[in-house]
C-alpha cells in the first residue's frame, strides 16, 4: 500500500529524517535516498508491533501538501508491505496429533491465554 512519508532532505553530515503522517509518533532516517523505501517499512513495521490498532488509511498527497507544518522537505509515496503489519487475525487450518493438541490446551489455559495466542507467541519466539 502507498503510504506518503514527508523527508527532511540531508547533507553529507546528516542522514534524511522521515516523517509518516497517517503513522503519528514515528520517525525514521536513511543515509542514503534509495534506503529510504527499507527504512520507512522498518520503522512501520516497529511502530505498530503490538498495538492491535488497525492499518490507517493513506492521506492523499493533495492534503498533505497543503499543511504549513510540511514546509522546506519533499513528499515520496513509499510502498509499504502491510502483510507484515496487519494485525487483523486470520484463520488457519493445521493438523497437530491429538496429544500435543490437548498439551498446548493445558498450558495456555494456565497462563491465562487462549490456543492461538499460545501458538502465536510461541512462533514469534522460534523465529527470533
Amino acid at each position: 500500500m502507498l503510504y506518503p512519508v514527508y523527508v527532511h532532505a540531508g547533507d553529507a553530515a546528516h542522514a534524511h529524517g522521515m516523517e509518516f503522517p497517517d503513522f503519528p509518533g514515528c520517525f525514521s532516517a536513511a543515509d542514503e535516498w534509495q534506503d529510504i523505501p527499507r527504512m520507512a517499512q522498518e520503522a512501520i513495521e516497529c511502530h505498530m508491533a503490538g498495538e492491535g490498532l488497525p492499518l490507517p488509511k493513506a492521506t492523499p498527497l493533495e492534503e498533505l501538501a497543503t499543511r504549513t507544518e510540511y514546509a522546506g522537505g519533499v513528499w515520496m509515496l513509499v510502498d509499504i508491505d502491510v502483510s507484515r503489519i496487519d494485525p487483523s487475525p486470520q484463520r488457519v487450518n493445521i493438523s497437530l496429533p491429538r496429544f500435543l493438541l490437548a498439551e498446548i490446551d493445558r498450558y495456555a489455559k494456565e497462563r491465562g491465554a487462549t490456543r492461538s495466542g499460545f501458538l502465536a507467541e510461541a512462533a514469534r519466539a522460534a523465529m527470533l
